[in-house]
């Protein structure tokens, strides 16, 4: 069984140029599949094709398939019974899906509201529950915030408990730690590859560093100039990369972690 399954994706810009081409790729139920690439290989507007959201002047041909919804030219009707239910996104910027001029907690009651039915008390209840989840320290505090009263740590957070309301089947993290400094990168990588675990997710993992994406899939596509040049088991693609491309990554991965390792130290 697949719950995700693209065949020859392509995105075009509105003047005809190819920023993804021909692109295939499947993750079934539960598996965590990762997609690694610099900025510009396509990989970001892959997974915002999964959900109907490429900006406007885009355009996708092929075939993506979400949990049987055919995603491309699907009507906006079609792509919101979609969003939440089969598949929910974590940005790198957590302000890009939380609203600034709205609190936490509404945010988070809105799909738990619409989707669940969920009322009064037992909405509530559901809106600490979810929050906590997430390992937010003062749940009542935090659903009362607004983005910006809160860390950028606690927005990235609250942004994962959004996208965890509904229960999806898929969980697409777009570089979700990238704008987070390094100890409290490590914790969401953390939480990410607990929460999934226990719920038995999807993952569509995407980051342009490979040695994150080791930490969190079973498999992974290398993208570059929007095609995949690679792809396989992530062990062995980090053991024994084929690609040029892919041993510079790999490359750049190890180097980044020793550095690290140097700065800890002092």
């Amino acid at each position: 069984m697949t719950l995700l399954d693209i065949r020859d994706l392509t995105i075009r810009t509105a003047d005809g140029r190819v920023l993804v081409d021909r692109l295939s790729l499947t993750v079934s139920p539960g598996e965590r599949l990762g997609l690694i690439g610099e900025s510009g290989s396509g990989k970001s507007l892959t997974t915002l094709a999964v959900l109907g959201l490429l900006p406007e002047g885009m355009t996708a041909t092929g075939s993506v398939e979400l949990a049987g919804t055919q995603i491309v030219e699907a009507s906006e009707k079609q792509l919101n019974g979609v969003r939440g239910r089969d598949a929910a996104i974590v940005f790198q910027e957590p302000l890009t899906a939380l609203d600034p001029l709205m609190r936490v907690g509404r945010q988070l009651a809105e799909p738990l509201r619409r989707r669940r039915g969920l009322r009064g008390t037992e909405l509530k209840r559901a809106v600490t529950q979810a929050l906590e989840q997430v390992r937010l320290p003062e749940p009542g505090r935090i659903a009362r915030a607004f983005p910006h009263q809160i860390s950028g740590g606690q927005r990235q957070r609250a942004a994962l408990a959004l996208a965890l309301a509904c229960e999806p089947k898929l969980l697409i993290a777009d570089e979700p730690t990238t704008a987070l400094d390094v100890s409290v990168q490590a914790e969401m990588l953390d939480l990410v590859d607990t929460l999934v675990r226990e719920r038995e997710m999807a993952v569509l993992f995407v980051s342009h560093d490979l040695a994150v994406v080791a930490r969190i899939t079973d498999r992974a596509v290398v993208m570059k100039d929007g095609r995949a040049v690679e792809r396989g088991d992530v062990r062995e693609i980090v053991r024994h990369p084929r690609q040029e491309y892919t041993k510079a990554l790999v490359g750049s991965a190890r180097r980044l972690e020793s550095a690290l390792d140097v700065r800890s130290a002092r």
